[in-house]
């Protein structure tokens, strides 16, 4: 945070360089160039020579997302994939990565189908239970791959304990916050090394554009992850810069909307006779409430449930009107989700039902529609699923 202001709602809008230093434009331009006039051999004009390497627009968010995780350094890619895929780069055949039980299944898919190809391994380990991870912790793990709340089981884990056990062992903890955004939690002040975001979930929060962020928190890993970035190339174009600075100026005042309507429609789900189960770390009853409310400011506005055997899930995904049947979350609309055959498809189905990823399992992006609209469309939802 700069002298000028001292909470997150200022830093969302005023954060990084909002103004163009060029022409004082209170927003940012959009330098839709691929490279940039030399006065002369060496000497660039701003530092900038080719847009792969380095482009206004981007740099403004960049440097807005490092300060709003409050990283060292930010970096924006072309899709939230290629920012993870990045990160993943940094590790080498023979390496280990520890990952939660339910993470992404983009992330399980890179990991299975594309890292193996060069012998970097992963093991799924219950990263709630201490005991566990310092067990899985063999001499090959040089990180731990955490989602906290998890996708799609809503899966709390402890982050600052699971950076203590990373640093015991001198490996990197890795905390993908898209669920939370840096207005509702901040890993690296909880011991993380590096943050991702897939930019397209709530910090663009208009389903309009793709971009993934990677925030990490030392000079060391800001040097290999900008290297990474300018070799392969997966960097966010300017206009997607520009509009994901954009969303991310409305951000806390779009997430506190999604979660006074998730939580009042997780109360609606819990109390509703054919709701089986609900996932959604708000709730007192909730798995790891209490670790939730201690690093993360509320619940958040994602929300998994099942419905009992007397109603069928693929009734209830036809029957939504206002709710959109759709991939992706975080959008300002209420987006509903089947994580089996969508979302989490590349996990095998034995390792979904290990997990608890049932074929009946529904996810729920609440948006900022009014909240009786919602809840009356999932009721009558709801009523045409039953058999």
């Amino acid at each position: 945070m700069t002298q000028n202001y001292q909470n997150m709602a200022s830093a969302l809008i005023h954060g990084g360089f909002s103004n163009d230093p060029w022409t004082g434009s209170v927003n940012v331009p959009i330098y839709q160039t691929s490279t940039y006039a030399q006065r002369g051999l060496g000497e660039l004009v701003g530092g900038y020579e080719y847009s792969r390497t380095g482009n206004p627009t981007r740099a403004a968010l960049e440097s807005l997302m490092a300060e709003l995780e409050e990283g060292v350094a930010a970096f924006a890619f072309a899709t939230g994939m290629a920012a993870t895929t990045a990160v993943l780069s940094l590790f080498h055949a023979k390496d280990r990565i520890l990952i939660s039980q339910n993470v992404y299944g983009g992330t399980y898919r890179v990991l299975a189908n594309v890292f193996d190809h060069i012998d970097v391994q992963f093991s799924i380990v219950d990263t709630t239970d201490s005991r566990a991870l310092e067990n899985a912790m063999t001499a090959d793990v040089k990180a731990i791959l955490i989602e906290s709340p998890a996708n799609p089981l809503l899966t709390v884990t402890d982050i600052a304990a699971v950076a203590s056990v990373a640093k015991k062992y001198g490996v990197i903890t890795i905390v993908d916050n898209t669920f939370m955004t840096p207005y509702l939690q901040q890993p690296i002040r909880l011991g993380a090394d590096i943050v991702l975001h897939s930019g397209t979930k709530y910090l663009g929060g208009h389903s309009d554009l793709l971009a993934g962020i990677v925030v990490v928190n030392s000079h060391a890993l800001a040097e290999k992850i900008a290297f990474i970035q300018n070799a392969t190339g997966g960097v966010l174009q300017p206009f997607d810069a520009f509009l994901l600075i954009r969303g991310i100026k409305t951000l806390g005042v779009r997430m506190d909307r999604h979660v006074e309507n998730a939580e009042a429609i997780a109360r609606y789900l819990q109390r509703h006779p054919a709701v089986k189960k609900i996932y959604y770390p708000g709730l007192e009853e909730a798995q790891g409430h209490h670790i939730q409310l201690k690093q993360a400011r509320n619940g958040g506005a994602m929300i998994s449930f099942e419905l009992t055997e007397h109603y069928d899930y693929r009734k209830f995904f036809s029957a939504v009107r206002l709710v959109t049947l759709a991939e992706s979350l975080g959008g300002v609309e209420s987006l509903v989700c089947h994580p089996s055959t969508m979302t989490h498809a590349a996990f095998p189905k034995e390792l979904r039902d290990k997990i608890g990823i049932t074929d009946g399992l529904i996810r729920l992006s609440v948006g900022i529609e009014d909240k009786q609209d919602i809840v009356d469309d999932l009721e009558q939802a709801i009523s045409f699923a039953e058999f």
